[in-house]
């Protein structure tokens, strides 16, 4: 039985909450520590705590090693407890107002390897559908736990992280197939995803910079899934036209950097592909990040702090208020711009932002995984020489420039070859090589804004 549409946010709403009513703010802020699946958390969905700063963290130089600020913005405070429930609710929101969708009408299907899978099980059930997330069945027990927890159902492929190919591929065969049945929401190819981090994250990631160093952006970097986050970095450059927008690769996972497909640990990201909604040309470096360093860098910031504060001498509050704050890919992001500071050779009025997609909350069991491959938990000895290795030794190595000749053009063939698999048109893809079709896209948010605010006022 078809229903009435629950109401959220805006895309201008989510960039700047506000402009939401003082009472929707209020009431969505209580919201969220108290009814976790009140519909109301759905105008949470932004990076600013539903209020005007954004949660943002400095680390220390103690730790990176660098002169450049290296800065984090945390999408752990987002309803579902990770950003990639932005994307989700857009890619939803938009069916609802461009398609005509309404609750009841049809299941809703999220491809993923987690977190935007477990964004797609949230937001359909604050909005009233039932959500099925088709993954790889690997991944960590604490998303599938979550997924279950909001009522989405599994549909698990073989393989791990980076063999979410084969999740694309029943996501095709078995639901794109079959629009009568279900909505697909295509993190990998569907263009909410992009609007929502171009407009929305990007935003955020200058006002990130505010404040610190000479208040600008030189670099930003993200390792891509479905590519999404990267999208911000056309805000970065429309602001700084030469800011670095550097995507990151695990090493065992190369696909971008050298054709490579194999296994990872990297949750997340790496997913053997040219994602569609991949602005290739506006990514300017791409740099390789050993998966099993991320897991020790996530086990040295959770449970490292006094070999933290005694070897490497951060300040125990600082070494503290990091504890809980990041997983695998965080701190893939977080040596990735170490990286990049170091390779661009910037300096301390310099600053290098990049994401944190969610929290160690997700990965205790990734912890544990690390713990039987080493034989028990690292003591300070082996935390000090991970943080040494991890953060302080990332070397400038395994690095492409991107602006070099045909290096672009090289990814743009990967994604045709890979997308016309899939039935999307050559000239289409072809017309992603110009910024124009970039930046029709996200005019396009023009036109949704309306809509969602007419059918918001239409339920009274």
């Amino acid at each position: 039985m078809t229903r009435q549409i629950v109401p959220g946010p805006t895309y201008a709403e989510m960039r700047d909450p506000n402009r939401l009513p003082d009472t929707v703010r209020k009431e969505a802020s209580s919201a969220l520590p108290s009814n976790e699946l009140a519909p109301l958390n759905l105008f949470n969905i932004n990076w600013k705590n539903t209020g005007t700063d954004v949660e943002r963290i400095i680390l220390p130089k103690e730790l990176t090693g660098v002169q450049a600020n290296i800065i984090v913005l945390s999408g752990r405070t987002f309803p579902s407890g990770s950003m990639k429930v932005g994307p989700a609710y857009t890619t939803l929101a938009e069916a609802e107002v461009l398609d005509g969708l309404r609750p009841g009408d049809r299941s809703i299907i999220g491809p993923s390897t987690g977190n935007f899978g477990i964004g797609t099980a949230y937001v359909s059930a604050l909005k009233g559908y039932q959500a099925v997330v088709v993954m790889p069945d690997t991944m960590s027990q604490e998303r599938y736990e979550r997924i279950r927890k909001y009522g989405g159902e599994l549909d698990l492929t073989p393989g791990t992280e980076s063999d979410v190919i084969l999740t694309l591929e029943r996501t095709h065969s078995e639901y794109v197939s079959k629009p009568e049945k279900y909505v697909v929401l295509a993190q990998f190819e569907l263009m909410p995803n992009y609007r929502f981090h171009r407009h929305v994250t990007g935003d955020a990631v200058e006002k990130a910079a505010v404040g610190v160093g000479n208040g600008q952006v030189a670099a930003f970097v993200s390792a891509p899934g479905s590519a999404g986050t990267l999208a911000a970095g056309d805000h970065v450059k429309s602001l700084y036209p030469d800011a670095r927008i550097v995507a990151l690769e695990p090493r065992q996972c190369s696909t971008l950097f050298n054709g490579g497909q194999g296994q990872h640990r990297i949750e997340g990201i790496g997913d053997k592909m040219v994602t569609l909604i991949h602005n290739v040309y506006n990514t300017d470096l791409l740099m390789l990040i050993n998966d099993e360093e991320t897991v020790r860098g996530m086990e040295v910031v959770q449970s490292g702090t006094e070999s933290l504060v005694r070897r490497l001498g951060l300040d125990s509050n600082e070494a503290e208020a990091l504890q809980g704050k990041f997983g695998p890919s965080c701190i893939c992001n977080i040596v990735g711009a170490i990286k990049t500071a170091k390779y661009l050779g910037l300096g301390p009025q310099d600053n290098v932002v990049t994401i944190a997609t969610d929290s160690y909350d997700r990965y205790p069991s990734v912890s544990a995984d690390l713990y039987h491959r080493h034989g028990g938990r690292p003591d300070s000895d082996t935390l000090e020489n991970w943080a040494k290795a991890v953060f302080l030794g990332a070397s400038v190595g395994e690095i492409i420039d991107l602006n070099r000749p045909g290096e672009h053009d090289r990814l743009q063939t990967m994604k045709r070859e890979l997308w016309t698999r899939f039935g999307y048109h050559g000239d289409l893809i072809g017309r992603m090589a110009s910024q124009i079709f970039w930046d029709e896209e996200n005019g396009k948010i023009e036109e949704i804004d309306p809509r969602i605010e007419e059918i918001r006022g239409s339920l009274g």
